[in-house]
């Protein structure tokens, strides 16, 4: 565990870097280094594990602080127990709790042995534009911190099982006297033996060096939702770190990537789409065919149609989270310039415009009315 790459380093930021660059410079890695981008590169999907756990630790105010003053050790289960350090103000507690009245009497303490509640864990998936439209259940792959399957999490090796301490009797507590000025002062601190627990590993579980825990890999299926959008976190409960001493576990925030598609795109929960039309078509008003998320649908453009008009398709856009209520889609029309016109079809083109007047181009009939009376001022 000794050459495990720093978190900041990781993502490449300063460790002054605030909430919206981390999150930003995750986003960019954990993109790049996908599995779906990149399949079957075993250094891009190791990246993109190791991208996960430091923006697991660093996206947290809690974990980042331990990280920063204790290093890994501060945040890793693995490091129980295997070189950590313990801090201990029990003498001073109790000096503190004779003169003053127990601010800092040991009944404050944290049992080591209460149930805790696991860690939140963070990943990531990529989904296709119509699956984000429509929701799907996908396959993610998680590395989290289970109970040890070996030993079931209580650090032993198989066939074996914790003493109670000797020296402390099973409390976890050592009482003591230290001679003072004042007089005799009892103090009561963590036992060192057991760490407070009680009790005593005389033989470790090999696979967890005694920590009774393991990261472990997990393939998970989660549901996403019709209507969410890209760069979107969904909240999975209890597929996080498994809790300790039997506490529940953490949950696991999963942000979405959603692919962006050749066709469609999307302002909130409306879909945009641009339909190329002819000049003909746009003249003269026709039927067209017009692709939804739902299947192709007709639609009658009118008469007289003009260059980048929009029309709504009402109910054909994205679904609402968690809600049976849509969008709409909007449909830009944009009018083709032919090109390559053979010279009898630009002699039938010229007949044809010089058959009209200003009653069929309202808007130029317009202008150059308004701009001959500007320059007649």
């Amino acid at each position: 565990m000794a050459d495990k790459r720093d978190y900041y380093e990781s993502l490449g930021i300063s460790k002054d870097a605030g909430e919206d660059e981390i999150k930003k410079a995750y986003r960019r890695l954990a993109k790049e280094n996908h599995p779906d981008v990149n399949p079957g590169d075993k250094a891009a999907e190791a990246r993109f594990k190791e991208i996960g756990e430091a923006y697991e630790v660093l996206s947290d105010s809690q974990k980042r602080a331990n990280y920063d003053q204790f290093g890994h050790a501060g945040v890793d289960p693995s490091y129980a127990g295997a070189g950590g350090f313990n801090m201990d103000f029990g003498d001073i507690g109790n000096i503190f709790e004779s003169f003053f009245g127990g601010g800092f009497s040991s009944s404050h303490r944290v049992n080591p042995n209460a149930p805790r509640r696991g860690e939140d864990i963070h990943s990531s998936s990529t989904i296709s534009f119509f699956e984000a439209c429509k929701g799907v259940s996908q396959r993610v792959k998680v590395s989290r911190t289970e109970n040890c399957p070996d030993c079931g999490g209580n650090g032993c090796a198989p066939g074996t099982s914790a003493r109670t301490c000797s020296d402390c009797s099973g409390t976890g507590q050592i009482k003591t006297g230290q001679r003072t000025p004042f007089g005799m002062i009892s103090s009561v601190k963590p036992c060192l033996r057991c760490g407070g627990k009680g009790k005593t590993v005389t033989s470790a579980c090999k696979s967890c060096n005694g920590s009774g825990r393991s990261r472990t890999e997990k393939t998970i299926t989660v549901n996403i939702p019709a209507g969410i959008d890209d760069g979107q976190t969904l909240l999975v409960r209890d597929q996080g770190n498994h809790g300790i001493n039997g506490g529940p576990k953490g949950d696991l925030s999963l942000t979405i990537s959603v692919r962006p598609d050749p066709i469609f795109s999307r302002e909130s929960y409306n879909i945009l789409c641009e339909i190329p039309i002819t000049y003909t078509q746009a003249v003269t008003g026709d039927d067209i065919v017009v692709p939804t998320i739902d299947g192709k649908v007709k639609y009658s453009l009118p008469e007289g149609t003009q260059p980048g008009t929009v029309f709504r398709l009402k109910g054909k856009g994205v679904n609402h989270l968690n809600s049976k209520h849509r969008g709409d889609q909007l449909i830009t029309v944009i009018i083709e310039v032919p090109k390559n016109l053979t010279k009898p079809q630009k002699e039938a083109l010229i007949s044809y415009d010089k058959s009209l007047t200003g009653k069929n181009y309202e808007k130029r009939e317009s202008f150059f009315s308004k701009l001959k009376d500007k320059f007649k001022e």
